[in-house]
């Protein structure tokens, strides 16, 4: 025995503007049937949170499920996939598509060669599935833009799900030294790591080089300074591990669209103090009290 609840949607031509739409969402359990073969036009990321079954590749290869565990369907390949029929298994599903899919693959949160994922846990997986479920009740007004939304959010939550995290602790050693004046092979060194392993780690940590990555902590860091200090530019460019300042001021006109000087313009506030770098709660924010005159 099985049970199964599921929901169909048709977004509009202007909603795949959002980059990402949802097609389709679903939740399963028990010993379902076996699934394909067959080739979609589209993606679906089936979770599986319970019990265990198998995956066939294309090229006839069978790889064991055990949850938990997603399961990548893609657009224009053939899948073949079941519980266990003694056991079956939980699922919920999510069918999407979109332009944004091409640059989710290339940041490596969707994976084409690795159809079954171990993940570590499931549960913000499951909250931004149940977000989709809540959005599809009949009538819904923000249907389409709802559940766009939460398909964004799965895609994160799956991303941060997955049993290799390994990568993770050298991010955060790299956001560290980031503003050091050292080469790629130099922090490839201090975590005691060939280069190749640390571009290796950090593509799949974050979707992009270890140049691409530094780089990004690095400006915005150098953000920070141009809109909270009066530092001049070339004071920044030292702060952020640059010694050329006219260099940095290329390099930051290039990947912000604006100049250093245009930019603190634009966004300069006066802080006093400094900011704060604890990170606020969103749900419990502070209370602001005023003095009592």
């Amino acid at each position: 025995m099985y049970h199964t609840w599921m929901r169909y949607f048709t977004p509009s031509p202007r909603h795949l503007g959002l980059g990402l739409v949802c097609l389709g969402v679903g939740l399963q359990h028990g010993a379902l049937p076996t699934v394909g073969p067959r080739t979609l036009d589209h993606h679906v990321a089936v979770v599986v949170t319970a019990g265990g079954g198998w995956y066939r590749a294309p090229d006839g290869r069978r790889t064991a499920v055990t949850a938990p565990a997603l399961i990548w369907l893609l657009p224009g390949v053939p899948h073949h996939y079941a519980p266990d029929p003694a056991t079956g298994w939980d699922e919920a599903f999510v069918d999407f598509t979109g332009p944004a899919t091409a640059a989710y693959t290339e940041l490596g949160y969707i994976e084409p060669d690795r159809p079954v994922v171990p993940l570590a846990d499931t549960t913000r997986a499951r909250a931004a599935v149940g977000r989709i479920t809540r959005a599809a009740r009949h009538g819904n007004p923000l249907l389409e833009v709802e559940t766009a939304a939460a398909v964004h959010e799965l895609l994160v939550a799956l991303r941060s799900a997955r049993a290799d995290t390994d990568a993770d602790p050298v991010l955060a050693r790299l956001a560290r030294d980031a503003c050091r004046p050292l080469t790629v092979a130099e922090h490839a060194a201090r975590h005691g790591m060939t280069p190749a392993e640390l571009r290796t780690a950090v593509r799949r940590g974050a979707g992009c080089s270890p140049r691409d990555y530094l780089l990004g902590v690095r400006l915005g860091r150098a953000k920070e300074l141009l809109t909270a200090t009066d530092l001049p530019v070339a004071a920044v460019a030292r702060r952020v591990g640059y010694d050329d300042p006219a260099y940095f001021s290329r390099l930051f006109t290039r990947r912000v669209g604006t100049a250093p000087v245009r930019f603190r313009e634009q966004q300069s506030r006066s802080v006093p103090g400094g900011w704060s770098t604890r990170v606020p709660d969103a749900e419990h924010p502070p209370t602001i009290t005023r003095d009592a005159v």
